[in-house]
Order: structure tokens, then sequence, then C-alpha cells
């Protein structure tokens, strides 16, 4: 699937007026089967100073991550998207899954620019994630964001 139809796509999937998971849930599943070389593919959405597990698809995952901590809590800190080619080289990663290698971790961001969550993007590859996908996924990220920023705060 191409870029473009990706994000077409995911944009006619959500729909504002429907609840937060609804919209995370297609959006998890749009992305874990639409990218190749994915072992997980999902939310987590910030409450105070953490991360709580939202919509995914993939093996069961952790549930909370402290903001800071890991590769998700890093990116919500630095409010910046977090690319990282080889998990086991990343100080303080959290292993939910031993066999991701790579993982992409991109910001939502309300409309103010402060988190209110992270879509999490892990594979079984090295260096799976190039700064295309990175801009794909900010992209991505910013349409849900959208769709669902009401809903959570």
């Amino acid at each position: 699937m191409s870029e473009k139809d990706l994000l077409k796509q995911l944009e006619a999937l959500l729909d504002p007026s429907d609840e937060a998971v609804t919209n995370l849930a297609n959006a998890s599943a749009l992305l874990f089967y639409a990218q190749k070389d994915l072992n997980w593919a999902g939310f987590y959405l910030l409450k105070g100073d953490a991360l709580y597990l939202g919509p995914f698809q993939g093996k069961p995952a952790c549930t909370r991550i402290p903001v800071g901590k890991g590769v998700c809590g890093t990116a919500v800190a630095k409010n910046k998207t977090q690319r990282v080619g080889s998990v086991h080289a990343f100080p303080g990663h959290i292993a939910c899954d031993c066999a991701s290698e790579s993982e992409l971790v991109v910001v939502l961001r309300a409309g103010d620019g402060m988190p209110i969550g992270v879509l999490d993007l892990d594979s079984p590859k090295k260096e799976r994630f190039s700064e295309q996908d990175a801009s794909l996924m900010e992209q991505a990220a910013a349409l849900i964001a959208r769709a669902v920023e009401e809903k959570l705060r």
C-alpha cells in the first residue's frame, strides 16, 4: 500500500464522533496489517506521569510505562519521535516482546503541541524503520491525534 493510500484509508477510518478506543483500535489494526515486518503496533496514552496501554495488535504488552523510561517514555519526555535501529543498544529499553529488534515511537500531540500519547511500532528486524517511515507515521499520528484528542482530555 502506498503512503498516500495508507493515509487516505486511515483518514477514512477515523471519526472524531466515535470513542477514542474505537479510532485507536482501527488505526492499530490498519497500521499493523499495512506495514511489513511488524510484530506490534499500538498506542500508549498519557495520564499524569505515565503512559498506559491502549489498543494494539500483537502480543500482550507492558501496561504502564513511566514518562522518561524506555523508548515510549523517552518520546513523551522529549516530545519527539524516537527511531531505534537496535533496541538492545537503547539504554533502559523495556522489552515487552523479546522478538523485537527495532522500534519507532511517534508522539500523539494535542492541538497545543503537548503529548497525549504515543504510537508505538515494533519490528523483529534490526534497522527496520527509515526516516521515511518516521515521517509517514508522524503524518498518521497527526491524523489520529486530531480524531481522539477531545475524547482523551
